[in-house]
């Protein structure tokens, strides 16, 4: 069967790996090795100079490794995927790749940190500009397009707000220009949302997160629908920069994205339980979701995406103070900056995750100091609102000694 005949929920278990060609072995083999021999002089030559294929060095590709980049590559219906060792690792390499000194990229309006931090950089050291702008519509894209616009790189949905990209929009722009089109596609995960069904170039993960989904690997993804230009980008950026993931947590995330599809459906149900509730809280200001039928992004979150998955943003009354309190008094719900893990994280993106964002144009992307990012684990949905009932009537006592 091709990969595209099968389900996810199959893809994730078995795509990318025969048995047969490994002894036998119903999982897959870690090969914890940074070399491999060769039989002969003359094959080392071959292998070297590309007219032979094979294992040459745990850095260039690795058999662990390959596994994880086939079925990913099958699981966002690509064409190749280069494994990294962290999501930041993936996302410089690819706009390493698409850039040039004086060049400008075009970003959602909402990014993560480290990501707003790195265009930061190649602004001030290669001149490559950026404008992080709404996404809603053509309308809303066509008139930031400038002559030296090579790249449109965006979240959707945006950490933390929750806002929605129209990828559909975002295609139609870029290819009109001839510019290509990045979508970290994190806060989904592949289950979610393809955005390479829908015309991007490149899809990135922080497979820290859900790919993962145990909260044990720093690990990144990037998938191509090229794959003469995946195979560059490898012989390249990621062999020079050697910004490599490491066999034994390619190992991992197999093993967690064998859970990938029924995980998913958990931390999404749970999701849509807790907005009903935070819907019904006096001291929760506005609840952001893309599945929420009062969103009003939700028709393009239908047209995108599958379902609105594990992550919700909300804001509290009181401010930074009032999101503080809230949070320390939570007892089962951790403080924790990751998401996609089982256990369900609280973290206050103002003065974490985006905190070396200045504040104007943290307030631009609607990160705001009573904003808290939700992600939702797997534990029962009774305990989470209890947890999270207790951490209310604790705050709604204290409100009135740190005011609005």
């Amino acid at each position: 069967m091709k990969g595209q005949e099968k389900h996810k929920d199959t893809l994730v278990v078995h795509e990318g790996y025969e048995d047969t060609m490994h002894h036998g072995s119903l999982a897959v083999p870690l090969y914890q090795t940074s070399t491999f021999s060769f039989d002969t002089a003359v094959q080392g030559e071959n292998r070297f100079a590309g007219m032979e294929e094979g294992n040459i060095y745990s850095r260039l590709g690795n058999p662990t490794v390959r596994v994880l980049e086939d079925r990913m590559t099958a699981l966002e219906n690509g064409e190749s995927t280069l494994a990294f060792g962290s999501g930041m690792a993936a996302v410089s390499s690819v706009l390493v790749h698409l850039t040039k000194a004086g060049d400008h990229i075009l970003c959602s309006r909402g990014i993560y940190g480290c990501t707003f931090g790195l265009l930061g950089i190649m602004q001030r050291k290669y001149g490559i500009s950026h404008d992080l702008i709404k996404m809603e519509s053509e309308e809303d894209i066509e008139p930031f397009v400038k002559p030296e616009t090579v790249c449109i790189y965006v979240e959707t949905p945006i950490n933390p707000t929750m806002e929605l990209v129209n990828l559909h929009a975002v295609v139609k722009v870029a290819k009109r220009h001839g510019i290509r089109v990045v979508v970290d596609n994190t806060f989904t995960s592949p289950y979610l949302q393809n955005p390479i069904d829908i015309g991007a170039d490149f899809v990135v993960h922080s497979a820290t997160k859900y790919i993962n989904g145990h909260g044990d690997v720093i690990a990144g993804l990037l998938v191509g629908n090229d794959k003469e230009e995946m195979e560059s980008i490898r012989l390249t950026i990621q062999k020079d920069f050697g910004g490599i993931m490491s066999p034994f947590d390619a190992w991992l995330l197999l093993r967690g994205l064998k859970t990938l599809s029924v995980r998913m459906e958990r931390h999404t149900a749970n999701a849509e339980k807790l907005i009903r509730y935070l819907k019904g809280q006096k001291l929760v200001g506005e609840v952001y979701y893309p599945f929420d039928p009062d969103n009003p992004q939700y028709d393009i979150a239908k047209r995108q995406m599958r379902a609105g998955g594990g992550l919700i943003s909300f804001t509290v009354k009181g401010g930074k103070k009032g999101a503080q309190l809230f949070m320390d008094h939570l007892a089962l719900i951790k403080i924790a900056v990751s998401l996609g893990d089982a256990e369900t994280l609280i973290q206050h993106p103002a003065t974490m995750t985006h905190s070396s964002v200045p504040e104007e144009e943290r307030l631009h992307m609607g990160i705001s100091d009573s904003l808290l990012r939700l992600s939702v684990g797997l534990e029962h949905e009774d305990d989470l609102i209890q947890d999270m009932e207790s951490a209310f009537m604790k705050l709604e006592q204290q409100l009135d000694k740190i005011g609005e």
